[in-house]
């Protein structure tokens, strides 16, 4: 197990997420446990990334609840359909948002989250899971976003 991440601060979003994405792989290959693997994914992009939020949602009972997250305190229960999770679990699909003051039905858990990037886990044909990263900047997460976390989603999806 990795005791530390190694990140170079200085190097560019794309190049972070290359050197984080196989480290995160080596840290959950092997244990079995979903939560204490989300538990690091989540700690993993938040520090190796230095985004605000990072977060699971869990999809149980027709609704997305709270898992892992790194981060404040946020919103425990979350309907299909609604806010930027809700709708992200609905289309299945991933969903950037510049500026969720601008999104309709936006749930706002935190009054300083800007923008936003949510993307879906699948499990059998199904969502099974919400990855729920906030930044306290507008406009911060785009295409290379998007490339890398859906690999990043494809490993959690072989741990579903």
């Amino acid at each position: 197990m990795a005791e530390e991440l190694i990140i170079e601060n200085s190097a560019s979003k794309a190049e972070k997420y290359n050197s984080l994405i196989p480290q995160i792989e080596a840290l959950v290959t092997g244990e079995p446990d979903l939560v204490a693997n989300l538990s690091n994914i989540a700690s993993a992009l938040k520090y190796g990334m230095g985004y605000f939020w990072v977060g699971f949602y869990l999809v149980k009972n027709d609704e997305l609840v709270l898992g892992p997250f790194q981060g404040p305190i946020a919103c425990t229960r979350i309907a299909k359909g609604r806010g930027v999770c809700g709708t992200s679990w609905a289309e299945g699909s991933t969903l950037i948002v510049p500026n969720v003051d601008e999104f309709p039905g936006h749930i706002a858990c935190s009054g300083d989250s800007k923008s936003e990037i949510v993307l879906p886990a699948f499990k059998n044909g199904e969502v099974a899971l919400i990855l729920d990263v906030d930044s306290d900047e507008l406009n911060d997460f785009d295409e290379v976003d998007k490339e890398h976390l859906e690999k990043l989603m494809g490993i959690i999806e072989g741990l579903l």
